[in-house]
């Protein structure tokens, strides 16, 4: 009996070592014989890894698509707003070239005005303070005032008993100003009942006359006259030179007298 059992004992080591050794000797085989001892479970497994790696593969291509997609959507949008931005300031340009264009032109108008204006107030200055002036003392000036100056004095020392109210009223149409009053007075109270009483009868001429200073609105004149006068006490007359300062006075566009010295 205990032989048998020793026997039995030392088979069963054998087997184990012998199994052992075949599952180290050849991994491969034993898998092929497990597949071959269990051909429905390698099977399953076969398709469940099958359907993950389809999972997995459509799952990566979504993501491929989405990140497509997306990044696509977002640089079309920004290139969307680029162009837009592009095409307003594209758009901007010739809206502020015209402006400046018209501000241009606006300023340049502005200043040809101001310009003009100028020139035409120059134009006013030099006619009031330069032209009008000489052309206001010019000869033709001069010939107008010495005439008035000669006409007037020549009034002024010729009356007659007969026509006493006349002449005076003659050459006070020349004169003006303080001038006036003086010789209204003097005739008045003096030169008339003289005149009237005595028979005073008075007749002057130019001899010469010259312009001595002329200005726009007055002037001097130096008149040279030979004067006559008769009366009933020297019927032949006396005769009498003499020179004036004459002053001259434009008032209203007519040389009046304003002042009448003997020099």
């Amino acid at each position: 009996m205990s032989e048998d059992r020793k026997a039995d004992q030392d088979s069963t080591a054998d087997q184990g070592a012998t199994a052992d050794q075949g599952a180290t000797a050849d991994p491969d085989a034993t898998a092929d014989q497990d597949a071959t001892a269990n051909p429905d479970a390698t099977a399953q497994q076969d398709a469940t890894a099958e359907q993950e790696a389809a999972a997995d593969q459509s799952d990566t291509a979504e993501n491929v698509d989405d990140a497509e997609a997306d990044p696509a959507g977002g640089e079309t949008t920004s290139a969307d707003g680029h162009a837009d931005t592009a095409v307003d300031e594209t758009a901007e340009v010739p809206r502020r070239r015209g402006v400046r264009q018209t501000l241009r032109t606006q300023a340049a108008a502005l200043l040809l005005a101001a310009a003009l204006v100028a020139s035409a107030g120059l134009t006013a200055w030099l006619f009031l303070e330069r032209y009008r002036p000489d052309q206001q003392t010019d000869a033709a000036a001069e010939q107008v005032a010495l005439d008035a100056a000669t006409s007037g004095t020549v009034a002024l020392l010729s009356y007659s008993p007969e026509s006493l109210d006349q002449d005076f009223a003659a050459a006070k149409a020349r004169l003006t100003g303080d001038f006036l009053s003086y010789y209204t007075q003097f005739t008045e109270q003096i030169v008339t009942p003289a005149a009237r009483e005595k028979s005073v009868k008075t007749a002057a001429s130019v001899v010469r006359a010259a312009v001595s200073d002329i200005q726009p609105d007055s002037a001097e004149v130096l008149v040279f006259i030979n004067q006559t006068t008769t009366s009933q006490e020297n019927p032949d007359g006396a005769f009498a030179a003499s020179s004036v300062k004459v002053g001259l006075m434009k008032i209203d566009g007519n040389w009046l007298i304003d002042s009448f010295d003997p020099v």
